[in-house]
């Protein structure tokens, strides 16, 4: 990352120091406000196909009970359109007033009958007027100019019928449905979503229509991150109002995947301010997607805005592109080495080799023998006491420099030393040295650092705002050019497991996201782990934890990735149960990437980033993808998993799992 002033690079948000929402415009969907100086806005989708007037009535209660605002069902033709009216009496006749938002793709005349019903349409420009068929054309000003009519005219119809019956809309951008002639000009890129959804937009404003909405979702939390704050960056550029965000990150997968992924993402976004609307897209019943947005958007209603961190008065980082940071190797930390994982067990007393698989390698008793890990940390802080066993090769341990220099073997060990102790001219390790140095310390610390010292820093904060409190060490360190690796290391105390996984992957994520960062670490609360049992327990989920943050930030991959949607009344076969049944078969193909799609809708395109596919095609029937490709179509589908194994067989992707007893 060379060292450049791009102070207006973050006109994106208000400030990368406090927590400040972005003003927007208040936008009315039914008796909701959306944006304004009105609260983040909870949605979610339904999955009952939409004809079950009964089921899908009866998943939106059990969705509004659960903490959802605002109810999204699918309306892919007529048919479904018109049945959206009963699901709408069933509701009102049953108390509940919550808004409904018609999810339109491929049909205007759907997304017309829509908007005389519910009280807000999605459409995604990708695919409300386009066919997409992966051509790259080639156009002249001109004829791009006829091609931008011809959207006009057919979407014109349903902006004055939204005007005139008071319908919300959410102009909604996906990475994976950008229209060939958007691809062909921009590319597979932010500036292609960004642009696909403004073209809508110019529409809407030239008809003086501004009850708008505004996404850009990608299952890649890189390009999603930088879409979003592109976006808010080319409205302000273009004189266009300032439309509230729906924030998400597509086909997330399910489980702790799914929430990592998710907020690595949106919490990118909420900590700099983004954010009106919130859907969390789990491969999981929709009642469980609001309970995680709700506890990742509660942290920011008691954040006080002023944070008392210095203002970034130039910011060498650029927002709308991943560039990592520049950093010195030192043994398997920084330079071009993927970020490393530093596991805390320094709150377990004498520690038994059966209980290091809580770090995730294995201690086979009956071999005498360690089964190592991708999902095995790098090193484990054991604090002031050392483990009482020869480690497995591989993994290093740190410990509390006292107890180090009074140790036998201080070649393999390393230490871990404060501010002050380093003052002191210490004795070091002549190789590896970790500083734990709080983000409050950085400008104290600065002048006794250098480039040359074999010192990685282990960086902390104790303030309610860790995300921007790190972020602003980063940015004094790259202006002080002080290169030396740097691992956020973050600490929730009384936090619960799904609190854990949020805020680490929004503090942490965030950073990564911007290239900030050579590793994690989650520190232990020595306080709260009077109980073993627990504290093992706790300890295996930081660790998992840890690799989830770095595989969602696509900075490592440990792991096969799933990219799966969360289902709703187009898919075409159960979804949770065929992820559930690929994942059992594939998940030993660690950084392969596996999209599971109910149907075509976010079908080739929004699996863009993945290298196989499998998607509902009709009932019972799959279509199998290798990249954009389609290599098989109508597979039934108590077929289709052995036949997708054979294609990443016939790729020479695929790798014979091992019998091991933690399976």
């Amino acid at each position: 990352m060379e060292l450049k002033t791009v102070t207006d690079n973050y006109k994106y948000c208000n400030s990368l120091t406090n927590y400040s929402r972005r003003k927007t415009i208040p936008v009315r969907v039914g008796d909701l406000f959306i944006g304004g100086d009105n609260p983040i806005v909870v949605q979610s989708m339904t999955t009952v196909d939409t004809m079950d007037t009964k089921g899908s009535i009866e998943q939106s209660i059990r969705m509004i009970e659960s903490g959802c605002q605002l109810v999204r069902i699918t309306a892919p033709s007529i048919k479904e359109a018109e049945n959206l009216r009963k699901i709408k009496e069933g509701l009102r006749q049953r108390g509940y007033q919550t808004p409904l938002v018609a999810d339109i793709h491929f049909t205007p005349n759907a997304a017309e009958v829509a908007a005389k019903i519910v009280e807000k349409v999605r459409v995604n420009p990708g695919n409300y007027a386009d066919k997409k068929k992966f051509e790259v054309l080639a156009y002249t000003d001109a004829s791009y100019q006829a091609e931008l009519e011809r959207i006009r005219e057919r979407f014109l119809p349903l902006v004055k019928i939204c005007k005139e019956h008071g319908t919300a809309m959410r102009i909604g951008t996906n990475h994976g449905s950008l229209s060939d002639r958007i691809m062909s000009r921009y590319g597979d890129t932010p500036l292609g979503m960004v642009e696909s959804a403004l073209e809508f937009l110019r529409i809407c404003e030239d008809e003086n229509y501004h009850d708008i909405v505004i996404s850009m979702k990608s299952s890649n939390t890189q390009v999603m991150v930088q879409a979003y704050r592109l976006l808010v960056q080319k409205l302000d550029e273009g004189g266009f109002k300032p439309y509230p965000l729906h924030l998400g990150v597509t086909e997330a997968g399910d489980g702790e995947d799914g929430r990592v992924k998710s907020a690595v993402g949106i919490g990118a976004l909420l900590e700099d301010g983004l954010g009106d609307t919130v859907r969390v897209s789990l491969t999981e019943d929709p009642e469980f997607e609001s309970p995680v947005v709700k506890t990742l958007i509660e942290r920011y209603n008691h954040r006080p805005e002023l944070s008392g961190i210095p203002p970034v008065e130039d910011c060498p980082i650029d927002p709308f592109s991943y560039n990592k940071r520049k950093s010195e190797e030192v043994v398997n930390f920084g330079g071009a080495n993927v970020p490393r994982v530093i596991t805390d067990v320094s709150v377990i007393d004498g520690m038994q080799p059966k209980e290091l698989k809580n770090t995730g390698h294995f201690y086979l008793p009956e071999l005498d023998k360690w089964k190592m890990n991708d999902q095995g940390c790098d090193y484990i802080y054991s604090g002031k006491e050392p483990i009482p066993f020869m480690l497995p090769n591989g993994i290093k341990e740190i410990l509390d420099h006292d107890s180090w220099k009074d140790h036998s073997d201080r070649k393999n060990k390393f230490p871990a030393l404060s501010l002050d102790q380093l003052k002191s001219n210490p004795e070091l390790h002549p190789s590896l040295n970790f500083l734990n140095l709080s983000c409050e310390e950085i400008s104290t610390a600065i002048p006794l650092l250098s480039n040359a010292l074999p010192v990685v820093i282990l960086l902390s904060t104790d303030k309610a705002h860790q995300m921007q409190a790190l972020r602003r060490a980063f940015i004094s360190l790259l202006q002080a050019e002080i290169n030396l690796p740097v691992v956020p290391k973050v600490k929730y105390t009384d936090a619960d497991a799904e609190k854990t996984m949020l805020f680490a992957a929004t503090d942490v994520g965030g950073l990564l996201i911007d290239g900030l960062g050579d590793g994690i670490m989650i520190g232990m609360d020595r306080l709260a782990m009077a109980n073993r049992e627990k504290a093992l327990l706790q300890i295996k989920l930081h660790n998992s934890v840890s690799f989830g943050v770095l595989q969602a930030a696509r900075t490592r991959m440990s792991k096969t990735e799933y990219i799966s949607c969360p289902s709703c009344g187009r898919t075409l076969f159960d979804l949770q149960e065929t992820t559930a049944m690929i994942r059992k078969r594939t998940d030993h193909l660690k950084g392969v990437k596996i999209g599971i799609m109910g149907c075509i809708v976010n079908g080739p395109g929004e699996m863009a980033d993945a290298d196989y596919g499998y998607v509902g095609s009709g009932k019972g029937k799959i279509t199998l993808y290798k990249g954009k490709e389609v290599v098989k179509r109508s597979v039934p589908s108590e077929r289709a998993v052995d036949e997708l194994i054979d294609i990443i067989k016939q790729d020479g992707q695929w790798i014979e799992p091992e019998v091991s007893d933690h399976h």
